[in-house]
């Protein structure tokens, strides 16, 4: 009896464990720069960056999101902005990714201030709440836009491509 029990505890701690570096896999966020190089951002490195607060309204359904400006998580990967976004570089977008194979395209310069007053926000929380399998773990919300076709759920990769 004693072997079965240490057995069964054995194998709950392993599934507990397996669990957990499942979730923490799936928080993952891979961000793939111009030059092809890709970097994977964790839940954390994600919440280190300065965080952005917005109101969105959504199928007649408001929300309060909050998560981090999509600017901010590309630079922290290396794609840069400000003067360098110019000539051929404008000719640039981010493809963003979800795990439903549902994918969408932002023109670099529609995050950028120099440009545009748009946000553009890599969500994790909804009403103050992590967002559930189905929208999450992270959402782009673009709050301005009239429909919310580009709000892609489920991001799993943030890809720098070049339209030239």
């Amino acid at each position: 009896m004693h072997e079965a029990r240490r057995r069964f505890l054995l194998l709950a701690l392993l599934s507990a464990f397996s669990m957990a570096t499942v979730r923490a896999w799936a928080q993952q966020l891979t961000i793939q720069n111009d030059d092809g190089k890709q970097t994977v951002l964790s839940r954390a490195d994600l919440e280190a960056l300065p965080h952005v607060k917005v109101q969105a309204k959504a199928h007649d359904v408001s929300a309060t999101f909050e998560g981090v400006a999509v600017k901010a998580v590309l630079e922290k990967a290396g794609v840069a902005f400000g003067e360098a976004l110019r000539g051929k570089r404008l000719a640039s977008c981010l493809l963003v990714e979800a795990a439903d194979g549902y994918r969408v395209v932002i023109a670099l310069p529609e995050m950028d201030p120099g440009f545009t007053d748009k946000q553009v926000v890599l969500t994790f929380l909804k009403d103050g709440k992590p967002m559930d399998a189905k929208e999450g773990p992270y959402r782009i919300v673009i709050p301005d836009e009239k429909r919310p076709a580009r709000w892609i759920r489920q991001v799993t990769m943030l890809k720098i491509v070049d339209v030239q």
